[in-house]
């Protein structure tokens, strides 16, 4: 687990330092084509015996893999790794608190709602669209959680997920091709991107699977909630971001409600993955 922790956010990263030579969306482009190349093979989907209902929640992850993955890495360009992926986490946090009307969930999201708070805190040099994007990316990790459930229950195994990434990755081919084309990559940009795609997507997508074979999804779900902190010091480490003492104070909360509520709704193991990641 803390490998995968670690790798996925080692690899947004590297993705940062390919930024300057092909934007987010080129690194973005070559991310979900090794993202689906990787799930298909695992997956191995029989899309032509899919029926209409089990395309439509198909394509409308596909979409929501499409645009959370540009949208949270626009993010981290213009507002830094361990920002964008904090304000993201508060999706899989309003899943987890969507519907509660226990007093101890209504305590999370506020305490959330207040960090969140102090993470933007408005100034002239703010970056509303930084902040924007990320909430962007948040709204589909929410998304990402409640289709992979209805995918999940329509298909069996990773078919649906693998579908998904690979209708992703070919709505990316002509985005790609034409960001690649007119700012052609160095070999050290194309090294960073093909980087991010195998830490940000193979090798948490085989971590997750194999420690989900030795522990609990429900302690899989609370060890995820530290991601925003792994981001935070890698963004430290890697790209030089530095988070000041309120902004630390803040992830901190936002990690701890999301703790919380996913313990207070602890209920037998499902041994489901998809409900914690978003590894394509």
């Amino acid at each position: 687990m803390l490998g995968s922790g670690l790798s996925n956010q080692v690899g947004a990263s590297v993705a940062a330092l390919a930024f300057p030579v092909i934007g987010p969306a080129g690194v973005v482009a070559i991310r979900q084509w090794v993202a689906a190349g990787v799930l298909w093979a695992a997956g191995r989907p029989r899309p032509r015996s899919f029926t209409a209902a089990q395309w439509r929640p198909v394509l409308a992850l596909a979409l929501v893999f499409a645009v959370m993955n540009l949208s949270l890495y626009t993010a981290i360009g213009r507002i830094g790794l361990g920002l964008a992926v904090t304000l993201e986490f508060c999706g899989p946090l309003a899943v987890a608190l969507a519907g509660s009307r226990r007093r101890i969930d209504a305590l999370c999201a506020t305490a959330a709602a207040a960090a969140v708070v102090v993470l933007t805190r408005p100034s002239p040099s703010t970056d509303y669209l930084g902040i924007g994007l990320a909430l962007v990316a948040a709204v589909c990790w929410g998304c990402y959680i409640l289709l992979n459930r209805t995918v999940g229950q329509r298909l069996p195994g990773l078919e649906g997920s693998a579908a998904a990434a690979a209708v992703s990755g070919a709505l990316y081919l002509p985005v790609g091709v034409l960001v690649l084309w007119q700012h052609p990559p160095t070999p050290a940009a194309l090294a960073c991107a093909l980087a991010a795609g195998v830490l940000s997507s193979t090798v948490p997508f085989l971590a997750d699977l194999l420690a989900l074979r030795r522990v609990p999804a429900h302690f899989f779900g609370v060890f995820m909630s530290v991601n925003p902190v792994f981001a935070a010091l890698v963004g430290l480490i890697v790209l030089h971001q530095h988070l000041d003492a309120a902004a630390w104070t803040a992830v901190f909360v936002i990690v701890g409600a999301n703790a919380v509520a996913v313990t207070a709704t602890h209920k037998p193991p499902t041994r489901q993955v998809s409900n914690f990641r978003n590894t394509p």
